[in-house]
C-alpha cells in the first residue's frame, strides 16, 4: 500500500503519479473510478455546484484523473448543473496520453433515461470527438434520432439504463478506464451494481450544513469495503484514493 502525505506542491508531477497507479481493466468491463469532492459534513455542493468546494490542489488531481480516462462518465443532471463542455486537456496531457496509446482527449459519456439534453450546448457542438450518450433502448425513437445526429448512442436495457451492459459495450470498444464524476444518483446506481473499483475523494475544509446531497443518494444499502492507497494534502484539502477490496 502506498501512502503519501506531502502537499501536492512537493510532488513533481501529480499527473505522472496518478498515471503510474494500477488500473487494470476487467475482461468484461473497464476499470471504473468515481471522483468526488465533499465538505467535512459530506455535502457535495455549495449553492448547487461542486466548484465552490475545491481549490488548486483538487483541480490538479481532477485534471490528472481525467487525464488517464478513456471515457468521462457523467449523469445528465450533473452535466446540466455543472455546465459541462468538452474535455480540453493541456498539451502535456495530450502528449502523455498519446505516449500511452490513448486518444489525445477523453470522450464524455452522458447517462440519461429521459434524453433531456441540450444538444446545442458546447458539450455536443465543440467536442473533438462525438460524445457518447448512454440511454435505454426503449427511449423515444424520434428523440434517439435527434441525439444520434450529434452523439454516438450506447443503448441498453429496456426502459432503464443498464450500466453493467453499457460498460461492457465500452470495453468491447477498447475502453480501459472510465472516470465517473457523478452525480449522486449515477453513483448510487454504480454502487448498487458493484461497479466502482476506485473512489477518489477530496475532502474540503468547509462545513456546509443545509440539505445538500451526499455523494451517493438513492441506492439500496451496500457494504463495500475499500482500502486506502494514496493520501495527499494541499490547500487544506485531503485528496485520497480508495480501491475496492474484492
Amino acid at each position: 500500500m502506498q501512502r503519501l502525505w506531502p502537499t501536492p506542491g512537493e510532488i513533481n508531477d501529480i499527473a505522472a503519479l496518478v498515471a503510474d497507479e494500477a488500473r487494470p481493466p476487467w475482461a468484461a468491463r473497464p476499470w471504473l473510478l468515481v471522483n468526488m469532492i465533499t465538505s467535512l459534513d459530506g455535502a457535495i455542493a455549495i449553492e448547487g455546484r461542486s466548484g465552490g468546494l475545491g481549490g488548486p490542489a483538487d483541480a490538479a488531481v481532477f485534471a490528472a484523473l481525467r487525464g488517464i480516462a478513456d471515457v468521462i462518465l457523467v449523469g445528465a443532471g450533473t452535466a446540466r448543473t455543472e455546465r459541462y463542455g468538452p474535455p480540453r486537456p493541456s498539451a502535456a496531457t495530450r502528449r502523455a496520453r498519446q505516449a500511452r496509446g490513448q486518444a489525445p482527449a477523453p470522450r464524455i459519456a452522458v447517462v440519461t433515461r429521459s434524453l433531456t439534453l441540450d444538444l446545442a450546448s458546447p458539450l455536443f457542438t465543440e467536442a473533438e470527438e462525438r460524445p457518447l450518450v448512454i440511454a435505454p433502448a426503449a427511449a423515444d425513437p424520434a428523440r434517439l434520432a435527434e441525439v444520434a445526429a450529434v452523439a454516438e448512442l450506447v443503448l441498453t436495457g429496456g426502459a432503464e439504463v443498464d450500466l453493467t451492459a453499457a460498460l461492457a459495450q465500452l470495453r468491447r470498444g477498447g475502453v480501459a478506464v472510465v472516470t465517473a464524476e457523478g452525480g449522486p444518483i449515477l453513483n448510487a446506481n454504480l454502487a448498487a451494481a458493484d461497479l466502482i473499483d476506485e473512489w477518489a475523494l477530496s475532502v474540503a475544509p468547509r462545513l456546509v450544513g443545509g440539505d445538500a446531497a451526499r455523494a451517493v443518494t438513492g441506492a439500496p444499502p451496500v457494504d463495500h469495503r475499500y482500502r486506502l492507497e494514496r493520501l495527499l494534502e494541499g490547500d487544506d484539502i485531503l485528496l485520497s484514493r480508495w480501491v475496492r477490496q474484492r
